[in-house]
């Protein structure tokens, strides 16, 4: 979360051999082995409402308003399943892989991960990570944003600062060796892309290309007014000085794990 993820979703979609459901994270995944109440009715009716408010009345037409209406029924429908998860994605024409940008999928154990990749014809895992100080930084400011405390930026301390950024939801995150492993453990080495989030936006044409090319998809021409633009974007707001100090211990055990699964680090990580 928080590590480019939605940039890569809004150029990636416009693939012509890439397919997406309306849902860009879909969490099944994550619901099936890690948390069985992720998709509960309350979410995804919340979640498809949201999906539907954002349709584009301006480009409405019988085919893409009967494929949101396809998608919401199979959405909300039960029980939960692998065929659930198989009817939402409908490939068509030159379509060759069904894509889910879920965040959470960085907390799943190794064991899912090779039953993941067992049950597909073929299978590709982009993981995205994002200097950590930065990262959390940004996440600790999109919550307060979200819960409506940006009032906390101002107020709060160290002590309030680091209590609030170790809540499991924001911390788990930034475990950055802990979801390398578990990748590699469960899943072939050729299936799997690591990208730096600063990597990404130092040159993001040599990017693109580079992950189409893992994909074995063809290059395509993306506009560059999305590739120029910034998604998710929270409230600008300065990194208090202290706040760095708070994660110096974590921080150097996080790349010491990364490094350890043999990966360089941008040299601009603190």
């Amino acid at each position: 979360m928080k590590a480019g993820t939605t940039w890569l979703y809004a150029l990636l979609r416009r693939h012509p051999e890439l397919h997406f459901t309306p849902q860009k994270e879909i969490h099944y995944f994550y619901h099936k082995y890690v948390n069985p109440n992720q998709l509960n009715d309350d979410f995804r009716i919340n979640e498809a409402n949201n999906r539907y408010r954002e349709f584009d009345q301006s480009v409405l037409s019988r085919e893409l308003f009967h494929r949101y209406l396809r998608w919401g029924a199979t959405y909300l429908s039960n029980p939960i399943d692998d065929n659930w998860f198989n009817g939402q994605l409908h490939l068509e024409g030159p379509q060759r892989y069904a894509c889910d940008f879920s965040n959470l999928h960085a907390h799943l154990p190794a064991e899912a991960w090779s039953e993941i990749e067992e049950k597909c014809d073929k299978l590709r895992v982009l993981f995205s990570m994002r200097d950590p100080v930065k990262r959390l930084w940004s996440h600790t400011k999109f919550e307060l944003q979200m819960n409506n405390q940006l009032d906390k930026l101002t107020s709060w301390g160290p002590q309030e600062f680091d209590r609030f950024l170790r809540q499991p939801h924001i911390w788990d995150n930034a475990e950055y060796g802990s979801a390398l492993r578990n990748l590699k453990k469960g899943i072939s080495p050729d299936n799997l892309k690591l990208v730096f989030y600063e990597n990404i936006h130092t040159d993001r044409d040599k990017a693109l290309l580079e992950i189409e090319d893992f994909l074995g998809i063809a290059h395509h021409s993306y506009p560059d007014w999305v590739k120029t633009r910034r998604f998710t974007e929270g409230i600008k707001h300065e990194m208090p000085d202290f706040f760095p100090s708070l994660l110096v211990d974590d921080v150097a055990r996080i790349r010491a794990e990364v490094e350890a699964e043999g990966y360089t680090l941008p040299a601009d990580w603190t």
